[in-house]
């Protein structure tokens, strides 16, 4: 750029990286393809979302289903968001630098893009915590959760994101436009403020992950202790099962789509050296993957669609551990004296979420 700094918007100077101007760069067709690939996506796992819930007849899972539903409502809105302004630019070849002079468009293309990329990985902590709480202790769950409140943790994860993704406005971080001129991002460079709020982003990102991961690691521990455990027979746990295997997929699909992008940037921000555009732009794009592939997890991994596809295969809980009685064997050695106490636990949570008309012919027949 050859104005001087002074003449020029804050979000077109003093980036961290050599902006070039260049529609050429990217393909439209590669864009619509993969937005349009991922809104269908999300839009499917929604329909399915919502025939789920009108099913279900657990307090656990339809906690889990809340959250679920907040997840591709947010992957939704991202790709909405962001691809329509990616498309537009290879369309119209638009020059942000000209057509606007006030940032307002790069700050908002900014803001959903830290907004849209931290909620999903605090989305994904939430369900952690919520499958943690439910696994381990189940009936101080049952009998002070209510889906009013799940729902307010959504909204507190969206507006915890927003308040992030905000900070940049009041002076702390900025929005910068990259190359290739089709989008808006952090600054990394030397600068305190950019520095520091690109170091905040990376953090919160690792964190939840990282918190996620002992979580759920936790829970399945613990459920192993259950299905593994004398009387696992008296109680069906297959939602159990099915739930956290989908929320570890989920948990190691963010692992691996936005663990580069926020190392990257950590690195970038700690050692206050220039960001290289082209990785920047491609782990980005590694990032976005996240969104597309989330809902195939809710929408693939499911008993009914597993049972479809391998009809002659019991997917029941008891039977998926059978298929391995020497580690089931060790997971009982290991765990059996902690499992009669959480089994007389779970029995309490079950006769308290029992329904009043499946006890009202034993009330009768006394």
């Amino acid at each position: 750029m050859n104005n001087s700094n002074s003449s020029v918007p804050l979000c077109y100077s003093n980036t961290s990286s050599p902006y070039i101007y260049d529609p050429k760069i990217g393909k439209v067709h590669f864009s619509a393809t993969f937005s349009a690939l991922g809104l269908t996506s999300n839009l499917i796992a929604f329909i399915v979302l919502i025939k789920s819930c009108q099913r279900t007849q657990s307090r656990s899972r339809s906690f889990f289903l809340i959250f679920l539903g907040g997840l591709v409502v947010t992957d939704f809105m991202g790709l909405l968001v962001t691809g329509s302004v990616v498309i537009s630019f290879y369309v119209n070849h638009i020059d942000w630098r000209q057509s606007d002079l006030g940032c307002h468009f790069c700050n908002f293309m900014g803001i959903s893009m830290i907004f849209y990329g931290l909620c999903p990985l605090l989305l994904g902590t939430s369900m952690a915590v919520e499958r943690f709480i439910g696994i381990n202790h189940p009936f101080a769950r049952s009998t002070k959760t209510a889906k009013g409140r799940t729902v307010s943790m959504v909204l507190m994860v969206w507006f915890f994101a927003g308040c992030i993704s905000l900070l940049p406005l009041t002076g702390f971080g900025s929005y910068h436009i990259q190359t290739p001129g089709s989008w808006c991002f952090l600054n990394i460079s030397s600068k305190t403020n950019d520095w520091a709020f690109a170091l905040l982003f990376s953090i919160v990102g690792l964190t939840s992950i990282a918190l996620s991961f002992l979580l759920n690691t936790v829970s399945v521990v613990t459920l192993f202790r259950v299905c593994c455990g004398p009387d696992r027979t008296q109680r069906r746990r297959d939602h159990e099962v099915e739930m956290m295997l989908q929320l570890i997929l989920i948990m190691v699909i963010a692992t691996i789509c936005w663990c580069p992008l926020l190392v990257f940037i950590a690195q970038t921000a700690l050692s206050k050296k220039s960001t290289e555009p082209r990785y920047l732009l491609l782990w980005i794009r590694f990032a976005t993957c996240n969104q597309i592939l989330d809902p195939w997890v809710y929408i693939l991994f499911r008993r009914a669609v597993l049972r479809r596809l391998r009809p002659r295969v019991n997917w029941s809980s008891n039977s998926v551990m059978n298929l391995y009685p020497s580690f089931q064997g060790t997971i009982r050695r290991f765990t059996q004296p902690s499992v009669q106490n959480h089994l007389v636990t779970e029995e309490k949570v079950e006769s308290n979420e029992t329904p009043a008309a499946t006890r009202l012919p034993t009330a009768s027949n006394k």
